[in-house]
């Protein structure tokens, strides 16, 4: 497993929309993105620097391993 990188919000979008989420809305400092077929959203802080916990945690629910994310960059 690799180590996961200091990503801005943005960037965290732009690898999730290569999985095929899509940005639903924006609600103050947080994107909502949505997947056809997935009962879940992720919201994404739209931060400089998203947290390694929560960017960790949003890999989870997007039922991606860190390595798949990590080759997505």
């Amino acid at each position: 497993m690799g180590t996961l990188p200091v990503l801005s919000g943005h960037e965290v979008v732009k690898v999730f929309a290569s999985f095929g989420w899509e940005v639903a809305r924006q609600s103050g400092s947080h994107i909502v993105m949505t997947k056809e077929g997935a009962t879940i959203t992720l919201s994404i802080p739209d931060h400089r620097e998203v947290a390694k916990g929560t960017l960790r945690s949003l890999i989870r629910a997007a039922n991606l391993t860190v390595d798949e994310f990590l080759a997505a960059i």
